[in-house]
């Protein structure tokens, strides 16, 4: 039963029950540790039988009486077939609650259907003990490097951990795009010129995080394209290519309007406008350098966050490239001035950075403090709270009492009624522990008066067992005796001469017994003489 019961519980642990690890077996599983596995494992058999059961006990007897017959009532609903009742939950027995749990935890979804579904192969299994050990290694807590032990070494290193520093890598496009042909030309520089990827960065340490990195670009990359086809590109009913070319040029045509705004030339400007061939070869220039790159690559995003934090709208970003065009500096303009320039940008973005540090500092500050604050009032509205339940129940008590004044007979008379029918059911429920309690009390006697006879029976045999003990050492002991004596005959009997024979002995002994008859009859002719000779003493 111990196996059992130790089934049992990890079962229970499984499906959610807080099993305390001091116990062992169901003997020790108090009525609400009963309840609450039962109803968990309810609520994951069949969820609309346990939704609306509750597994914590509560105190009152009568609801404790409600709740135990909801909960056989579910359970034969599941196809129980033993006897069940409010009894079983709240007056536990062993045999009838292992029983009981036994059914439930049959009953559990198993998870075998989910791994038989899965694939069998080596590269499945190896994939799954990866995932495994992952989830293994996760499941462990960080520890810093100075106070890991040997154990922790081999999982999370023993060397403290390097800082994230990705480098752009050069990979060939044919892991990027399988589906298009490479040329045989790139095949070759790929094959006998294009580095490993170990090899294109500066330090060891960072080839993991520029993999990670190149990784989720690309996959950023897709993700957006793909929405952006399933939400624009599909509309305009377009090719791909034509979709990007289209897009492509009207990006162009934008920074060339925004530039082409920003170059004009203003009534108030200092500086010498540009020629409009010098503006048109670097539209040129720009549009030129477009083409050749892919408008539509998109960054990670880390990238996103930035670009979306710093974008403006588009009125207020042609009026700041019209500002920064009215000052740059014209080719009159010294290099000193420039530099002065520049100088006090910086003078000023260093007070204004200052500035910044000092607001944050008491930003900082202020939040601290409000964090405080906000703790002590969320406490204090948590004691009021508690204050104020506790005050409605007492006003609800007392309205009720006041709303019961005016009619203080028939109330009276009814809450009598409701007394008397409480004591009618604590009668009943009296009589049916009484039922229930006088075949376990007739067992319990007998089972202790079993339990006494074989205590009695046990201690006979023990000491029956302890006489044939004394027995079996004596007679040991007399048997080391008898041999020694054994020994000893057997070696005086090889001293003794061979060449006698036997009717010597025996003619031996007959004069021996002949010579002890006359020396008896000489004896006994002395006495008669004895008093003469004792008469001749005193003379």
């Amino acid at each position: 039963m111990e196996e059992v019961d130790k089934i049992l519980i990890h079962s229970l642990r499984q499906a959610g029950t807080e099993v305390g690890e001091d116990v062992q077996c169901v003997k020790q599983f108090s009525s609400e540790l009963i309840v609450e596995a039962v109803v968990r494992c309810v609520r994951i058999i069949q969820p609309s039988l346990g939704s609306g059961l509750s597994h914590l006990l509560p105190p009152g007897m009568s609801a404790r009486f409600r709740l135990g017959m909801s909960l056989a009532q579910a359970c034969q609903d599941l196809g129980y077939k033993g006897e069940i009742g409010y009894q079983t939950f709240l007056y536990s027995n062993e045999p009838e609650i292992r029983s009981l749990l036994m059914f439930l935890v049959e009953k559990l979804p198993r998870e075998s259907a989910e791994s038989s579904d899965q694939p069998a192969g080596k590269s499945a299994l190896l994939q799954r003990a990866i995932a495994a050990q992952i989830k293994a290694q996760l499941a462990l807590p960080w520890v810093p490097p100075s106070c890991r032990v040997p154990l922790l070494c081999q999982t999370q290193g023993a060397t403290p951990a390097h800082s994230f520093h990705a480098q752009p890598l050069s990979l060939p496009l044919s892991s990027r795009h399988p589906g298009k042909k490479t040329p045989k030309e790139v095949k070759e520089y790929y094959r006998e010129y294009l580095t490993p990827v170990t090899a294109q960065v500066s330090q060891h340490a960072s080839v993991l995080a520029s993999l990670l990195e190149r990784n989720v670009a690309e996959l950023s990359t897709t993700q957006e394209w793909e929405s952006e086809w399933n939400s624009q590109g599909l509309v305009s009913r377009l090719t791909p290519e034509e979709y990007k070319s289209r897009k492509r040029q009207r990006l162009q045509k934008r920074i060339q309007d925004q530039l082409r705004h920003a170059a004009q030339p203003r009534p108030d400007a200092q500086h010498v406008p540009r020629s409009g061939s010098d503006l048109a070869e670097l539209l040129r220039t720009i549009g030129g350098g477009a083409e050749g790159r892919n408008v539509l690559a998109k960054g990670t995003r880390f990238t996103h966050t930035e670009k979306f934090t710093f974008t403006q709208e588009p009125e207020k970003a042609v009026q700041q490239m019209a500002a920064a065009a009215e000052t740059l500096p014209s080719s009159r303009q010294s290099e000193q001035d420039l530099q002065q320039r520049q100088e006090e940008e910086v003078t000023s973005l260093r007070g204004q950075l200052e500035q910044l540090s000092l607001r944050i500092e008491e930003v900082g500050s202020d939040m601290k403090q409000l964090t405080v604050s906000i703790g002590q009032v969320s406490d204090e509205l948590n004691q009021r709270e508690l204050s104020n339940v506790e005050k409605e129940g007492s006003v609800r008590v007392k309205k009720q009492t006041i709303d019961l004044l005016p009619d203080a007979e028939n109330n009276l008379s009814k809450l009598q009624v409701l007394v008397e029918g409480s004591a009618k059911r604590v009668v009943s429920l009296a009589a049916q522990w009484e039922k229930h309690r006088a075949p376990l009390i007739e067992e319990h006697r007998q089972l202790k008066q079993l339990c006494s006879s074989r205590e009695l029976e046990s201690s006979r045999r023990l000491s029956e067992i302890k006489g044939l003990h004394d027995k079996i050492r004596q007679s040991a002991e007399e048997a080391k005796k008898k041999e020694g004596l054994y020994k000893q005959l057997m070696t005086e009997f090889e001293s003794l001469p061979k060449d006698v024979s036997r009717s010597a002995y025996t003619q031996r002994i007959l004069e021996i017994v002949g010579n002890i008859k006359k020396q008896k009859e000489e004896i006994t002719k002395v006495p008669p003489t004895l008093p003469s000779s004792r008469s001749r003493q005193p003379a």
